[in-house]
């Protein structure tokens, strides 16, 4: 099992970027990619059309994870979002995650109901019962492959102080890396990086609080982990509205098509040619029996 610390070993800080499906796992492993991404945004968005706010469960996700899995020997770090439940739930997710061939998954310290990283207005519990889940998680685990990295928005709620104190306790109770959300400066990821005895993530989306700091700045920082949850997802979706757009408007997807990828260039991705190769000599090997 490819695990997300080997991918830190080979790459650091590592670049971890979403893919929303199978397809485009496969898309991110031809790039050079070390490691990939499913985000719970995604699932929500991409698979069942709706927005970040706690509403898809633990059967949705396992289910767009096993499909990347399946087909990417890419290590795959998933957003459980806050464990699906209680103690017994959290428990049900890890075990899940593994089975599912999954590398690790980061659980936050938001409740329940809870907001994207991104979005005012976000609740968190309180460090007891963030370790608690984090405890909950680590009783799960019976891999010494599988991470569990511990996400905390308590940066936008209490202040910087009391967000390396979470990150203490967090680290403390076992956590094997800790996801640092909503950060504003580049002095705020290395404050919490020199604080932290495991590796730290930064979390570079597109139109939210945290600038699109580069990968060398980030470095600098101190960051071993960069993550990217929705670029290609953002950029496909642009795509999709102009192709839709132009075939509404022109009645034709003429002037899109140099944009498009080939049929060839698709073939070659999932290795068409080569399956369809092995149905000819299955059905050769047929007629002369």
């Amino acid at each position: 099992m490819n695990s997300l610390q080997n991918a830190l070993s080979h790459e650091s800080p590592l670049q971890i970027v979403g893919t929303i499906n199978a397809y485009t796992a496969l898309l991110a492993e031809l790039a050079g990619f070390h490691a990939i991404y499913l985000s719970g945004a995604g699932v929500a968005n991409a698979s069942y059309g709706l927005p970040d706010l706690g509403m898809t469960n633990l059967t949705d996700v396992a289910e767009d994870a096993r499909r990347i899995t399946s087909v990417s020997r890419l290590p795959l770090l998933v957003d459980v979002d806050t464990g699906f439940g209680n103690a017994f739930s959290i428990e049900r997710t890890i075990k899940t995650m593994i089975d599912a061939g999954v590398s690790g998954v980061h659980l936050e310290d938001q409740v329940q109901a809870k907001r994207c990283g991104h979005r005012p207005k976000k609740e968190i519990v309180s460090p007891s019962e963030m370790c608690d889940r984090i405890k909950a998680a680590l009783d799960a685990n019976h891999t010494d492959y599988f991470t569990i990295m511990a996400r905390t928005d308590a940066l936008a709620i209490e202040g910087l102080d009391k967000t390396i104190e979470r990150i203490h306790h967090y680290v403390e109770t076992g956590a094997h890396m800790i996801f640092f959300e909503g950060a504003t400066t580049l002095s705020e990821y290395l404050t919490v990086a020199k604080h932290s005895k495991v590796p730290v993530l930064a979390n570079i989306t597109e139109f939210g609080v945290t600038p699109l700091f580069t990968q060398d700045e980030l470095k600098q920082a101190g960051i071993k982990l960069i993550l990217y949850p929705l670029s290609a997802f953002r950029a496909m979706s642009k795509a999709a509205i102009s192709v839709y757009e132009t075939i509404r408007q022109k009645g034709t997807q003429q002037s899109l098509v140099e944009a498009m990828q080939t049929r060839d260039e698709l073939y070659k991705v999932l290795h068409y040619y080569e399956y369809e190769q092995k149905l000819d000599e299955l059905f050769a090997k047929g007629k002369t029996e």
